[in-house]
């Protein structure tokens, strides 16, 4: 081979040479992030981190830290129909009655409800690159006169998606969403909460009031803020302004860790006054899991109504204040009646974790998985005592709420409000009502076979409101037939239009009192 030739050679081992070092350092890669080149990565990844976190201190800024975490912190929309109650009839009693019936009839058919279009907005962060994303359940579940219709998904470039809801949890206020394209989309993934401490700085990026990709800062002002909202009552709070449009966005710590999902404000006025509550990473992710995995979610559940030890309750049973919590009604049949906990113990512990203000019966119980049999220490006059107890599967909140609707007798009564009901019946008497059962049946203070409906609301302009009828009061019968159901109720109604009667004779009972004879008259179809 000539000089010639070897000059033709040089150049091509020289680039053999640097494609091998190229390949080397992509497997070098590889074996340092742990993905393979080229790969989507979170947003928040550590390698990515490094060069972007604040130091040490006070930072100067959070430009870095905000330009690597925005891609993923979206806008989260929804369209739904609203069932709009028809105008009640303000003459109803009178004369003038039967000309605004009337007036409605020719105006709309009673039996097509009126509908309108609402809207929503919040916030939300995607934690793969699939597509989950993670926001609040309030921001995509309507109340019950609402019915979703679509969710639209928008990034920070604009690019708008129909999400798909895969899953809610109503108890820990947690939804995950679903959008699709043929690239991936940046992420981020969750850290730890159980590491922030008081004063340590966050973020929160979301869609405060519609104005998307709004960032605030600000400090962890508590790690175990309990505000008295049901098991999952336990809340990082922070003075990082948050407002409306702020829900499901996610609160980040400085080195770029999801450590919570804004939730919450406490404001007198609406508005923001740096009281900001974000549901913990340690408490969301695990339901987050359960939710894309497609699984039901199942909580503990002893069955017991509680309040915590005050000192006024700690005087009167001398024990030390802040420490456990007093049961004041045992469910029958249920986990804690089954164990021989009663009204007036103590509960001090459950598998062996101290009850406190910050680690409440509620919580922990809600954590720990249905079947399984764990130690209970309690306080039974002035004794310390211990049994185990099978722990149950917590009910939905709607039949938590059904189990206390009617526990509260000083609470004043209220006007008819979306549920579950009857719109015949609520048409035509003005009231809402739901079939007695056994749960029911005891808070009323009643024989638990007790057949009948137990009236949840009325009008105040009707004339069963008149009559003196209201929430609690129970109908056993209506024209002298039983109404065990709402439908019995309606046939009883419907019966009495068709034969030219203005009126119905009810049999009702109220709390503590004997049964009577009441007519209350139909309002205009």
């Amino acid at each position: 081979m000539n000089k010639e030739d070897n000059k033709d050679v040089k150049p091509v081992r020289y680039s053999y040479a640097i494609t091998s070092a190229l390949l080397v350092g992509g497997a070098a890669v590889s074996l340092i992030t742990g993905n393979p080149a080229g790969a989507q990565v979170a947003q928040n990844d550590r390698i990515q981190m490094d060069n972007v976190v604040p130091s040490a201190g006070a930072p100067a800024s959070f430009a870095d830290l905000t330009e690597q975490l925005q891609p993923a912190v979206v806008n989260i929309s929804t369209r739904q129909t609203v069932t709009v109650e028809q105008q009640a009839n303000p003459f109803a009693g009178t004369p003038f009655g039967q000309f605004f019936g009337r007036r409605q009839q020719q105006q709309q058919a009673p039996s097509a409800p009126q509908t309108r279009e609402a809207t929503s907005l919040g916030s939300g962060f995607l934690v793969s690159a699939d597509g989950y994303v993670v926001t609040n359940n309030h921001v995509v579940s309507p109340d019950a006169r609402a019915t979703l219709e679509e969710v639209t998904v928008t990034l920070p470039d604009g690019t708008e998606y129909e999400a798909e809801l895969i899953g809610t949890d109503a108890a820990s206020d947690l939804a995950v969403l679903k959008i699709t394209r043929a690239e991936p989309f940046p992420f981020v993934r969750f850290g730890n909460s159980s590491q922030a401490r008081v004063g340590d700085w966050v973020i929160a990026i979301g869609n405060p009031f519609g104005l998307g990709g709004t960032v605030t800062s600000g400090i962890v002002s508590s790690v175990l803020r309990n505000v008295g909202s049901g098991a999952y009552d336990r809340f990082l709070q922070t003075d990082a302004a948050i407002n409306r449009g702020n829900s499901g966005g996610p609160l980040f710590d400085m080195q770029g860790n999801v450590i919570g999902i804004n939730n919450a404000i406490l404001s007198p006025s609406g508005g923001s006054v740096g009281i900001g509550l974000a549901i913990p990473a340690e408490v969301a992710e695990p339901i987050v899991n359960q939710l894309i995995a497609g699984e039901e979610i199942q909580r503990g559940y002893l069955g017991v109504q509680i309040q915590p030890v005050n000192e006024d309750i700690a005087d009167a049973l001398g024990i030390a204040k802040n420490r456990g919590e007093l049961v004041q009604m045992v469910q029958p049949d249920q986990p804690a009646q089954q164990a021989g906990l009663r009204s007036g113990d103590v509960v001090l512990s459950v598998n062996g974790e101290d009850i406190t203000p910050d680690r409440t019966l509620s919580f922990i119980v809600a954590n720990i998985a249905p079947g399984t049999t764990v130690p209970v220490t309690y306080i039974r006059d002035g004794e310390r005592r211990r049994t185990n107890v099978t722990v149950g599967r917590r009910p939905s909140e709607q039949e938590l709420a059904q189990q206390q609707m009617f526990n509260d007798d000083d609470e004043p009564d209220s006007g008819m409000t979306p549920g579950d009901s009857s719109s015949l019946v609520e048409s035509a008497l003005g009231i809402q009502a739901i079939p007695i059962d056994a749960t029911i049946a005891r808070q009323l203070g009643v024989p638990s076979d007790t057949q009948g409906l137990a009236i949840t609301g009325v009008d105040g302009n009707s004339d069963a409101a008149r009559r003196g009828l209201s929430r609690g009061v129970m109908i056993l019968s209506a024209n002298s037939r039983a109404v065990p159901t709402l439908e019995a109720l309606e046939e009883v109604i419907a019966d009495a239009r068709a034969a030219g009667r203005n009126a119905v004779l009810l049999r009702v009972q109220a709390r503590r009192g004997q049964p009577q004879l009441v007519p209350v008259r139909l309002n205009d179809e």
